[in-house]
């Protein structure tokens, strides 16, 4: 359930404009603690090649950055706590300033192919990588020869699903090449037919 996720954002004034454009505001919520991530959500983050993150600077603006990386980069240690490394990049350190005055963040996991989203509420923490070199190992991608500077950890506090109706669908090459797949073996396979049956039924050549 998604009550504590609705219960942090449906604020005074959220119900105000609800009842300025509708008439009536919904019923937030009873108070809780938070969302607990079940099966469905923890193998949705971790199938996920990529998602945004919004954090807010020391002077109230949003900063919303993107994470891309093999699918599983971002991994569930346990609990409600995600994480992921944090490779040398542009060394903007943006969101990593961010955050040592404000831990909230909220996080945006798209499947564009099955139209799905995932909200997530939480609160992170940048870990130096020299001072936890067990960890940075452990969430290090295989494939990448980046340097793993920092790790994030977030501690999930609420989280919802929203509605598939305005995403639209969008695959990676490496879908496409999937979707492919079964009808490229299908064409070979029409294709052996047609040579077999062209060596069984020989063209006779007529004289003139």
């Amino acid at each position: 359930m998604a009550d504590h996720f609705l219960q942090t954002l449906m604020t005074p004034p959220v119900l105000a404009a609800q009842r300025e454009y509708y008439g009536n505001a919904q019923v937030p919520p009873r108070e809780t603690t938070s969302d607990v991530l079940g099966e469905e959500e923890v193998g949705f983050i971790e199938a996920r090649d990529s998602f945004y993150m919004a954090s807010i600077s020391p002077d109230g603006w949003p900063y919303i950055q993107h994470r891309g990386g093999i699918p599983g980069f971002l991994k569930v240690l346990g609990s409600n706590r995600i994480a992921f490394a944090d490779l040398r990049g542009n060394r903007q350190l943006l969101t990593t300033g961010n955050l040592s005055k404000s831990d909230r963040v909220a996080l945006f996991l798209m499947d564009y192919p099955n139209r799905s989203r995932l909200k997530l509420l939480g609160r992170a923490s940048v870990l130096d990588a020299r001072q936890h070199s067990d960890l940075a190992r452990n969430l290090a991608p295989v494939s990448t020869l980046a340097r793993v500077e920092r790790v994030f950890q977030i501690d999930v506090e609420s989280f919802d699903w929203n509605c598939p109706q305005f995403i639209t669908p969008r695959y990676t090459t490496g879908e496409i090449q999937h979707l492919l797949t079964p009808l490229r073996q299908r064409i070979q396979e029409l294709e052996s037919e047609l040579l077999e049956r062209g060596a069984s039924n020989p063209v006779k050549e007529t004289s003139t």
